[in-house]
C-alpha cells in the first residue's frame, strides 16, 4: 500500500470536518459557545483555517524514544472538540499502555508496520492504513516492523480517561 501523502492527509482531514457539519444540523440550535473543559477553563474554540508546516511543529520526546507534534485541539464552532497529533514510535514500543478514554479517533498509518489492538480483536496496519477506534473501548498499538513507524491522530470528543 502506498505512503499516505499530505494531500491524503488533507483530504481525509476534509471530510472529517464535513462529517461535523453533518452532526452539527442534526443537533438543531445548540450553542456556539465553548463550553468548560474537566479543568473548569473554556476550551478554544477554532473558528479561523489555518496551515501547519511540519517542520515548524514542536516536538515532544517520549520517554520510548519515540516523538510527537501537536498540530491543533480546541472545540469547533459546531461544537465538537478535536485534537491532532503525529506520533513517531520506535520499532518494538507502545505509546501507552492498553486504555479506554471517552473521546473517538483516527489514526492515519505514514510508515511503519503497526499491531492494533480493540476490543479484543488484533491486526497489523501499515502505511495509509487507517485505525477508527469508538469511545470506550479498550485499545493498544505497538510498532512491530524494524523501523520508526509515524502516524497521524484525530481524536473527536472529551478528552477524558475512562479508568
Amino acid at each position: 500500500m502506498e505512503n499516505l501523502t499530505r494531500r491524503d492527509l488533507c483530504v481525509a482531514l476534509s471530510a472529517f470536518a464535513a462529517m461535523g457539519g453533518v452532526v452539527a444540523e442534526g443537533q438543531g440550535n445548540a450553542s456556539r459557545e465553548a463550553p468548560a473543559s474537566s479543568t473548569g477553563a473554556a476550551e478554544p474554540v477554532l473558528t479561523h483555517s489555518e496551515i501547519f508546516a511540519f517542520d515548524k511543529l514542536p516536538i515532544h520526546a517520549s520517554a520510548n524514544g519515540g516523538q510527537s507534534r501537536a498540530v491543533i485541539q480546541g472545540r469547533l464552532a459546531t461544537g465538537e472538540f478535536v485534537e491532532v497529533h503525529e506520533t513517531a514510535l520506535p520499532p518494538g514500543q507502545m505509546p501507552h499502555p492498553p486504555h479506554r478514554h471517552t473521546h473517538s479517533e483516527f489514526l492515519l498509518i505514514r510508515e511503519g508496520r503497526l499491531e492494533a489492538t480493540s476490543d479484543g480483536k488484533t491486526g497489523i496496519v501499515e502505511p495509509g492504513g487507517i485505525i477508527f477506534t469508538a469511545s470506550g473501548v479498550l485499545h493498544s498499538l505497538k510498532n512491530v516492523g524494524d523501523v520508526m513507524a509515524n502516524y497521524f491522530v484525530v481524536a473527536i470528543g472529551v478528552q477524558k480517561a475512562i479508568v
